[in-house]
């Protein structure tokens, strides 16, 4: 019988207290499991370090395999992946931040795992996308992910007139994120792409001591960026959202 894929929550970035934002059973079950596969497995040795200060691990940190499932890896190599679950092994699927297979590449890993039967249980934790939804204030009823924006000017600025206008028509509130560096070049296009009336939610560190989210319209927002009033969001992970109006 194969095991199962436990699907990991991560934390959105450093947090003091792990319990904040990853449910203790969320934890216990962590510290049991034998094998992960993980974006980057440094890190992943870093978050089941804060797991064990309070859930100490079943067996040794050097015992634990974590095998790696990035953008450069291939998707014939997918397959091997599933072994340990083949095996009988329980295998967790473990974010870089927040949850697996949502903006993340553990998606065609999931996919593969359904197709060859085995089971998928994913567990709570911290999602950006729907902690901004939340928070935003926009239409939570109706929403839509787009990922990245185009990084080339022009194009941007079509896309975002092109969401612009599905958000009034649907009444749809339009999500997406940027390279942390590149925030203020998004939120700037954002301003020139706009009606004054739109609201835009800029949503910054969330769920950390740096936390700050703020819903404006294309007009305010042209406003405080005039008057140097821009977010603090260099290089921090932050959500975009528009609702037209």
């Amino acid at each position: 019988m194969p095991g199962t894929l436990y699907l990991i929550p991560n934390t959105l970035g450093e947090t003091a207290a792990l319990n904040h934002v990853i449910p203790e059973h969320v934890q216990a079950l962590t510290a049991q499991l034998p094998h992960f596969v993980a974006e980057n497995a440094k890190t992943a040795r870093a978050f089941l370090k804060l797991v064990h200060a309070v859930h100490p691990l079943a067996r040794p940190l050097q015992e634990i395999g974590i095998t790696e499932l990035n953008v450069n890896t291939k998707a014939d190599a997918l397959h091997a992946l599933l072994a340990p679950l083949r095996a009988g092994h329980d295998v967790g699927l473990l974010s870089e931040a927040g949850v697996p297979a949502v903006a993340d590449p553990g998606a065609d890993l999931v996919r593969l795992a359904h197709r060859e039967g085995i089971q998928v249980r994913p567990l709570v934790g911290p999602s950006s996308l729907l902690l901004a939804v939340m928070a935003s204030g926009l239409n939570g009823q109706s929403f839509a992910f787009n990922g990245y924006l185009p990084t080339d000017a022009a194009l941007r600025s079509k896309r975002l007139k092109e969401l612009e206008t599905r958000s009034r028509q649907e009444k749809q509130t339009q999500l997406f994120i940027e390279t942390p560096y590149r925030n203020a070049q998004l939120l700037e296009a954002l301003v020139a792409s706009c009606q004054p009336s739109t609201l835009l939610c800029v949503a910054t560190d969330i769920s950390l001591a740096t936390e700050t989210i703020r819903t404006r319209t294309a007009a305010q927002w042209q406003s405080a960026l005039a008057g140097g009033q821009a977010p603090d969001f260099h290089k921090k992970p932050t959500v975009f959202l528009l609702l037209g109006q």
